[in-house]
């Protein structure tokens, strides 16, 4: 019997940490896996979009040289919007690549999810404009204002279906491939409730979680006398973005460890979500490398 080869992909959200899942196409394709269907929120919907309109090469190489300034250009910032940025050059340029693509006429079976946040619910974009269908996903709230099709007010997939499977179920497919940008928690960090105290704390006790947090010695605010950690500022390098990404990170983590226990994946590939921030996009590169790394451990752990 010949080795499965088929793979139905499911491609998660979580800003600019999704060109990993550029790295995990890559290393799929040069293993000999074809790609029988594709299913992205948010940043995968974007990926897995370029990839079923085979155009993964051309956008990739695009992305791997932008700098800050060609990003800050791209997502067209509008402070006084439902969002913080409207993305239309985005998607625009991305139009350069899609040409007018429509999803029911893609190589690959493709899906892109987003929210519907009136009715609170999924919404599959299998058929229409796959452009269309990309900046709806792609509509992280309190970041990139959220966009109307077809009379439905639609957000970033990611917020009921952050790695979006069961789209791809019924796709004549071998196995299944499952990237999650919310790596599973450390060992020693369960998900339960933690028991904390409101009462002062020294110093020591939350420099090192902050330092975790944030990859240095701790917040820019002065300690109060004694040291204790009653009256301290905030990070001084802590933006609106990471507070609404934490926010949803933590969100995300919590609803797709419950969809996949009901619908595991064959593979999960899990990018950590510290890898980058949300909208670091001009670090394209290294996180192309970082999928290639982890879809390399995870096929070998596999056995594939």
């Amino acid at each position: 019997m010949s080795e499965p080869r088929r793979v139905a992909l499911a491609l998660g959200s979580g800003g600019a940490r999704g060109f990993a899942h550029i790295g995990v196409v890559q290393v799929l394709e040069e293993r000999g896996f074809e790609i029988a269907a594709v299913a992205g929120s948010s940043m995968g919907a974007l990926v897995g979009g370029v990839l079923a309109a085979g155009r993964l090469k051309e956008f990739t190489d695009w992305a791997v040289t932008l700098k800050q300034r060609d990003v800050l250009r791209l997502i067209d910032p509008k402070w006084a919007s439902p969002g913080a940025m409207a993305a239309d050059r985005l998607i625009n340029h991305l139009n350069d690549f899609l040409t007018g693509t429509e999803i029911e006429h893609l190589p690959i079976p493709y899906t892109a999810v987003a929210t519907d946040l009136v009715a609170r619910r999924e919404v599959w974009f299998q058929r229409g404009l796959l452009s269309s269908a990309i900046r709806a996903s792609i509509a992280i709230p309190g970041l990139i204002t959220p966009v109307v099709v077809g009379g439905r007010l639609l957000a970033d997939g990611g917020l009921l279906n952050p790695v979006p499977i069961e789209p791809t179920a019924a796709a004549a497919a071998d196995l299944t491939v499952a990237v999650s940008l919310q790596a599973p928690r450390p060992v020693q960090e369960t998900a339960g409730p933690v028991r904390a105290t409101a009462a002062p704390q020294r110093s020591g006790d939350w420099r090192e979680r902050l330092r975790q947090v944030f990859g240095r010695s701790g917040p820019g605010g002065d300690i109060v006398p004694g040291e204790r950690a009653v009256d301290v500022a905030l990070p001084g390098d802590l933006r609106i973005a990471d507070v609404v990404t934490f926010s949803l990170d933590a969100m995300q983590d919590m609803i797709a460890r419950y969809r996949m226990a009901g619908l595991p994946p064959d593979i999960r590939i899990a990018v950590p979500v510290d890898a980058c921030r949300v909208l670091d996009f001009h670090r394209a590169a290294e996180m192309v490398s970082l999928g290639r790394d982890l879809a390399t451990r995870a096929l070998a752990a596999a056995g594939r």
